[in-house]
């Protein structure tokens, strides 16, 4: 990889003009559900069904998620945005005051989330100051109401509501 001189911050400018969904990582062990808010996820393959997320190098949850070797992502709906920064809030544990159920892996599902994705961990790939984790998808789901993903463009948080027509 080329050593450019790419200021940190102005990468942060550029990237952010590129909207992402938010979504929580979660898992289970011994000590009980956990999770992680993660913007850098995305599918990778089809056949077989193969999905992405990006955890950096130096954070605990993602350690304890490679532990158990599974995990399921939660696709957030506009409507958990609360939700969602209640897992910055390192005092208290937000599963106490959320609904979830256990997917077949034994992954936390959380109730109201747009759609999940139950995954066990395959390959983990360094990639500077983050990980690229493949996870192989073993279940899936939508929920039935008429939500649409939580967005994150340029530091704030948003939502689609408008269809301008395509494909």
């Amino acid at each position: 990889m080329s050593n450019t001189a790419i200021e940190p911050g102005d990468f942060r400018n550029v990237l952010g003009k590129y909207p992402t969904g938010v979504t929580l990582v979660s898992s289970k062990d011994d000590q009980g559900p956990f999770a992680m808010v993660i913007g850098s996820f995305g599918s990778v393959s089809l056949d077989p069904p193969l999905v992405q997320f990006m955890p950096a190098k130096e954070s605990g949850t993602w350690s304890r998620i490679k532990k158990t070797g599974r995990y399921c992502v939660n696709v957030l709906g506009e409507h958990q945005l609360d939700l969602s920064n209640s897992f910055f809030n390192k005092e208290k544990d937000p599963f106490e005051a959320i609904q979830w159920s256990e997917s077949t892996l034994g992954s936390p599902i959380i109730e109201g989330c747009v759609a999940w994705i139950d995954c066990s961990i395959g390959d983990v790939h360094e990639a500077g100051d983050h990980y690229i984790v493949i996870g192989e998808v073993h279940g899936i789901g939508v929920t039935e109401n008429d939500d649409g993903p939580l967005l994150f463009l340029g530091g704030s948080y948003g939502s689609f509501n408008k269809d301008i027509g395509g494909n």
